[in-house]
């Protein structure tokens, strides 16, 4: 958006409890230099014991990182920050204020921001659909654009280790054992979804949208005025809704 931007992430903290001592220092090192020390210990130079071990501690630090949003917000907010200070020739903080997080605790919450996210640029009127909006999760799913090359190079990124970058999350793969490994919704229903609420917010589209309710919104057993005071309201209301009960 114009002063704004909002993101919908998935936080696995465990997930790095697997990677082995190379894997954090290749996904580390992709985004920062590292100390001098680091980088001998990746040039394979040898070192004494107590330089190993301060080694092993950066790595455990940078695991916890890693993992953690405030770090991945600092990471994805800094770089936006520099090329603003340097456009204006001034130092300091891009943003007027830290980000805010809201856990998405219960699918209702799940779909709903994803809509209110997929949306915003149509309510603010800067597109006329979700298909032609800028910079979208949806748009990226129905005509893919973004060139990870381009983007390496654009961001001077270091692409020298083989590290695999993650996808949009995938629909319709379901849950794995005991993990949500995917969105557990089809895609094609949530283009309608999406589609549907998006034309019945629109005040000049109100009375030409059909009221039958989106195969997602009987399966989960929300009313639709619900629906629709959920994907208008989003932020105004998370705070009293969506709390996961016992």
């Amino acid at each position: 958006m114009s002063n704004h931007y909002h993101l919908v992430v998935k936080l696995n903290p465990a997930e790095s409890d697997a990677w082995d001592q190379n894997t954090v220092l290749q996904r580390w090192l992709t985004l920062h230099k590292g100390p001098v020390l680091v980088q001998r210990y990746v040039a394979g130079e040898s070192m004494g014991k107590a330089e190993r071990d301060t080694v092993s501690d950066i790595i455990d630090v940078w695991r916890k990182r890693l993992t953690d949003l405030s770090c991945f917000m600092k990471c994805l907010n800094e770089p936006i920050a520099r090329s603003a200070n340097k456009e204006d020739n001034c130092t300091g903080h891009f943003w007027e204020a830290r980000f805010k997080s809201q856990a998405l605790l219960t699918e209702e919450a799940l779909l709903s921001c994803m809509a209110y996210v997929d949306l915003n640029p149509v309510r603010a009127n800067m597109a006329d659909t979700p298909e032609d909006s800028a910079h979208t999760r949806i748009k990226e799913r129905i005509a893919p654009a973004f060139d990870l090359a381009k983007a390496i190079h654009d961001q001077s990124l270091n692409n020298d280790f083989e590290l695999l970058i993650k996808p949009l999350a995938v629909f319709d793969e379901g849950i794995k054992d005991t993990e949500q490994t995917g969105i557990l919704y089809s895609l094609s229903d949530y283009l309608q979804l999406v589609d549907w609420t998006g034309r019945i917010i629109r005040e000049d589209k109100r009375g030409a949208i059909s009221g039958e309710l989106p195969p997602i919104l009987r399966r989960l057993n929300i009313p639709i005025d619900q629906w629709l005071v959920n994907s208008q309201q989003f932020e105004a209301i998370v705070h009293r809704r969506f709390r996961k009960t016992a």
